[in-house]
């Protein structure tokens, strides 16, 4: 299974893409709402997050890596402090994320 299908299938089932063409189509957005249950769900399956980049308007907000917390990407606690300090920089932001996804998940 690739990566991308992976994450359709299950992480990111039933939530909705907000991309409306203001980045590759290749690149998943979520709202707050979603992107905390993306969250939750990464967690459960041990899959990493290598950056979090929210948009505001379309435009870049910011960008927050793995290495900016010293932290593997697959520590939830980085990736959860760093939503949390977007959510309190900035309500309504876009959320897109780079993922790190196992072979072993993928072959399962």
């Amino acid at each position: 299974m690739e990566k991308t299908e992976f994450l359709e299938k299950n992480i990111f089932l039933d939530l909705e893409n907000i991309n409306d063409g203001f980045d590759s189509d290749s690149i998943s957005y979520f709202s707050e709402s979603d992107f905390e249950i993306v969250l939750e769900r990464i967690e459960k399956f041990g899959i990493g997050i290598y950056g979090i980049e929210p948009r505001l308007k379309g435009d870049v907000f910011g960008v927050k890596l793995n290495e900016d917390y010293r932290k593997k990407a697959t520590d939830p606690k980085w990736y959860k402090r760093a939503f949390f300090e977007f959510k309190k920089d900035q309500t309504g932001l876009q959320y897109s994320a780079t993922y790190k996804v196992s072979d072993k998940l993928l072959n399962r």
